[in-house]
């Protein structure tokens, strides 16, 4: 097990890297000192998996877990089913000091982080990714929310977990489709602050998409470090964290213009790169040859790399200005140098939008 740590002060937490690691939560969580009811909210898919070992481990150091399901996929991040979260998290008698488990992937801890952070004014919780997405990106960093119709996460909170545990074995069960839209944040790191790491993904992509474990887990820790380093400098977004939005202006435009149906998380946001690479190549940044890295990269891994020829760049617009990350009247868009090196420039919805139908 490999151990890499979110200096916030004395919101600070470690994240547990490894196989096997679903049976440390009992032990882990009696360590927090946290009442003997807990929540363990998962969804329909990963529940039947491994929720049984997740609630036999709470027992076993003395917690009465109660099971909450939610439906699968992001179309379910919405208010109806928070509203259905807190009902079960009443019924199930949590107190202020009684935690709530994430298990499953980034709707999952999205939702249950948003819940714990309001229920009671705030109760712990731990996320227990189960995605290859939710382990290197969303479980770490303490964002939560939930979609409006307007678009992406604009309701939520900064609210850290105590602990996150990857367990590396729940990527064995991850149908293909997911795991291949992980990738797109493993790219990303690289893309955007590590050209090692974008280079060994170039060398390894064989034995990533092979399930490598020991590939797996030198993937995992690097891209959490990554994670823990940028948060700790900002952990609100006020500024450098912004540079993880790398490709999400677009891709989170296409996710609510599809209804949440058509694309993945992963999906929308590898258009999402491929168009901020060639929008970068073309306002003079990156080099046409750091474009062709990033897009046969991203084809390499399986992922979508074109923007969609039936979606016009009048409503990408409107979808980019609800996104929560405009300012005003500009969107900071993050535009990269070279691998490794990113910038951010300003722009209107209209300016980047526009630039969809080259």
């Amino acid at each position: 097990m490999q151990t890499v740590r979110v200096e916030l002060g004395d919101r600070s937490y470690p994240i547990l890297i490894g196989p096997g690691v679903l049976a440390e939560v009992g032990d882990r969580l009696q360590q927090l000192r946290c009442a003997r009811r807990v929540a363990v909210v998962s969804n329909t898919v990963v529940a039947p998996l491994y929720r049984a070992r997740v609630e036999d481990s709470l027992r076993h150091a003395g917690f009465v877990p109660s099971a909450i399901d939610l439906p699968d996929g992001e179309e379910h991040k919405n208010f109806a089913w928070l509203t259905f979260l807190y009902d079960r998290m009443i019924d199930a008698g949590l107190e202020r000091n009684s935690a709530v488990v994430a298990l499953g992937g980034g709707v999952v801890g999205d939702m249950a982080g948003f819940a714990a952070s309001t229920y009671l004014r705030g109760v712990p919780y731990v996320q227990v990714p189960t995605t290859l997405l939710a382990q290197v990106d969303s479980s770490v960093g303490g964002k939560t929310g939930v979609n409006h119709a307007a678009g992406k996460n604009l309701i939520g909170t900064f609210y850290q977990p105590r602990f996150v545990l990857v367990d590396t074995d729940t990527l064995k069960t991850l149908p293909r489709r997911e795991f291949l839209a992980g990738l797109t944040e493993v790219i990303k790191y690289g893309v955007i602050l590590d050209p090692e790491l974008f280079a060994l993904i170039e060398r390894e992509l064989k034995a990533i998409l092979a399930l490598d474990p020991r590939v797996l887990a030198e993937v995992i820790r690097v891209c959490c470090t990554l994670k823990a380093m940028v948060v700790s400098e900002d952990e609100r977004e006020a500024d450098y964290r912004a540079i993880l939005n790398f490709g999400h202006t677009v891709g989170h435009a296409l996710e609510a213009l599809t209804e949440y149906k058509r694309y993945l998380h992963g999906e929308a946001v590898a258009v999402g790169m491929a168009f901020a690479a060639r929008l970068s190549h073309a306002r003079g940044y990156c080099s046409a040859e750091v474009v062709e890295r990033i897009v046969q990269l991203l084809k390499r891994a399986g992922l979508p790399t074109e923007y969609p020829k039936d979606i016009a760049s009048k409503p990408l617009a409107l979808a980019i200005k609800a996104d929560k990350k405009a300012a005003g009247d500009k969107i900071r868009f993050v535009c990269i140098d070279d691998i490794g090196q990113t910038r951010f420039d300003f722009m209107t919805a209209e300016e980047i939008a526009a630039f969809a139908g080259r």
